[in-house]
């Protein structure tokens, strides 16, 4: 019992010192804060859009196939129109050219597909961003930490305490620490982002090229 006591203190001790440690960091934690909760923001929100936009395309486009097989073209409009995808929005586009030539109607996709993967890249910039800020932020607090410690030792006229330069040595290796940190989770967050990016995007080409062919089959 004594001992489970012991180790919860000193767990609670070693809470105390790091929430202390991160305190310590100095005013560049505020940046490199900001940019952390902004680049979780950034990636769930992509992650969900990129989830949406991946949500059954093979059953999807079974239905569009089988609907304008038999010519029911007002039926696969409306269950485009009842899908939000990517994906439902280029074959609406493509539904509603019918009757024009097929260079129209995969142009008319194509342009589609751009709008959407313009979409789809929506705030991926600000990933890669914070990627490369964050941790030349953390570097910029070490040099300020750094110069805080040195001019803690141009103005002491007798001997330097560690003590003295414990907040500049504190304020250099927190922030350092820190800026790699969200720096890395940032960079892995982007580049997971553009690969699941990229499968939504070639299920887009195959699909918009899967309902081409469909047009092109005898009737």
């Amino acid at each position: 019992m004594a001992a489970q006591d012991s180790a919860a203190i000193a767990n609670e001790g070693s809470s105390i010192q790091l929430i202390d440690l991160v305190f310590k960091g100095g005013v560049m934690m505020i940046p490199i804060f900001l940019l952390s909760v902004l680049g979780v923001y950034v990636f769930v929100e992509r992650l969900r859009t990129l989830k949406q936009a991946m949500a059954s395309p093979d059953a999807f486009m079974n239905q569009i196939k089988e609907l304008v097989l038999k010519g029911d073209l007002t039926a696969a409009k409306l269950i485009c129109s009842q899908s939000d995808t990517p994906m439902s929005r280029m074959i609406a586009k493509g539904l509603n050219r019918i009757g024009s030539s097929l260079k129209n109607i995969e142009a008319s996709i194509e342009n589609v597909g751009r709008i959407e993967i313009y979409r789809l890249e929506k705030n991926l910039s600000l990933l890669a961003t914070i990627a490369g800020a964050a941790p030349m932020l953390g570097f910029l607090g070490t040099v300020m930490g750094m110069i805080s410690a040195f001019m803690s030792i141009a103005q002491e006229e007798g001997a330097v305490s560690p003590k003295m330069l414990s907040a500049g040595i504190y304020e250099a290796m927190v922030t350092t620490a820190a800026g790699l940190v969200v720096g890395v989770l940032a960079y892995l967050a982007y580049n997971f982002l553009v690969t699941r990016m990229q499968k939504v995007i070639h299920s887009m080409e195959y699909s918009s090229i899967e309902f081409i062919e469909l047009l092109q089959e005898p009737k």
